[in-house]
């Protein structure tokens, strides 16, 4: 039988008890809430939505700072950085911890390893919208750019987004037409040519790209969520407009902690986002702004949902690799 100090014995003690003073206790002091990205996108639009209601869940402010730069690296890295005591997370995506490890040459940190996934959110579906002068339906405009010389022109927030991948699976999807990338420095530049007339198309998510349809200042061809947007249901999903059953792609968002965060902290922090996710109220504002929400889930399916959603993209980018390091 072994035989333990009496030293060895109140550290045990002190340990157990630690545990739910520290669930009751957190948060000590308002939260902050790193959003990797500049404001007035998609990533900071559901952020400060996912922030006011935390705050009323946690009872500590739940205040967003905007921390854009190196595709969401820069961010990403402060979090990482940050004391694992809960009251510092990052508001991550698809694009800082599906991709991030697929596309960077010289990563600064590893997306599963250097962070710990509280919940996943879901998102907003991504969609595809060319200027009204192009041709009206996604099967009439694949036709015209296959014929195009020079080729037409797409524009994406970034090489190596998940809007960027999410289009060249649409290009393969459709036979391999061709359609060159322009890379720009967020989705905001690329609407503006678009609307310009510049840029034949561009992708984005639902709820940045359906004023501009509504508006008629762009003409959305399909969305790539599961079934047709109630907020557009003239729009057909891109599965509908390419007779490919089950082609989606989601702007998912998650919430990421330091390495290190007491299993206590974990668990109150993913109390508070399932009943933040299960609530009507919750989930009807954020369909009002184009955004999907994620079931309730564990830390643990979090983290299965973003390996799973890593490996899936590793064979588009394998195929794009030499854009990628061009």
């Amino acid at each position: 039988m072994p035989v333990f100090s009496r030293r060895s014995l109140l550290a045990l003690a002190g340990s157990t008890l630690a545990a739910p003073a520290l669930a009751q206790t957190f948060p000590a002091r308002p939260i902050r809430l790193v959003i990797p990205f500049p404001a007035g996108g998609p990533t900071d639009v559901y952020a400060r939505f996912y922030a006011d209601r935390m705050t009323r869940e946690l009872g500590q402010p739940v205040v967003t700072e905007n921390r854009g730069g190196a595709g969401g690296a820069i961010g990403a890295q402060e979090v990482m950085r940050a004391r694992p005591d809960g009251h510092t997370l990052l508001f991550g995506t698809a694009s800082t911890h599906a991709l991030y490890n697929l596309v960077t040459a010289q990563p600064q940190y590893d997306q599963a390893k250097d962070f710990l996934a509280v919940a996943t959110l879901g998102g907003g579906p991504l969609c595809w919208l060319a200027n009204p002068s192009q041709p009206g339906t996604l099967a009439a405009f694949l036709a015209a750019a296959r014929n195009a010389r020079p080729p037409m022109a797409y524009g994406s927030p970034g090489t190596g987004t998940l809007m960027h991948l999410a289009t060249e699976i649409l290009k393969r999807e459709a036979g391999g037409v061709e359609i060159s990338h322009i890379p720009y420095r967020g989705a905001a530049p690329a609407m503006n040519d678009l609307v310009a007339g510049t840029l034949a198309l561009a992708v984005n998510t639902l709820g940045a790209g359906l004023p501009l349809h509504q508006a008629g200042r762009a003409r959305m061809l399909a969305v790539a969520s599961a079934a047709r947007a109630a907020q557009a249901p003239d729009v057909p999903t891109a599965a509908e407009a390419l007779g490919r059953p089950g082609f989606t792609a989601v702007l998912w968002h998650a919430v990421f902690a330091p390495p290190g965060l007491p299993e206590p902290i974990m668990a109150r922090l993913s109390e508070a986002t399932n009943a933040a996710l299960a609530d009507g109220a919750f989930r009807a504002q954020l369909a009002g702004a184009g955004i999907e929400a994620a079931a309730p889930g564990t830390p643990a399916s979090a983290a299965a949902f973003i390996a799973a959603e890593t490996a899936r993209y590793r064979p588009i980018v394998d195929a794009i690799r030499p854009e990628l390091e061009s």
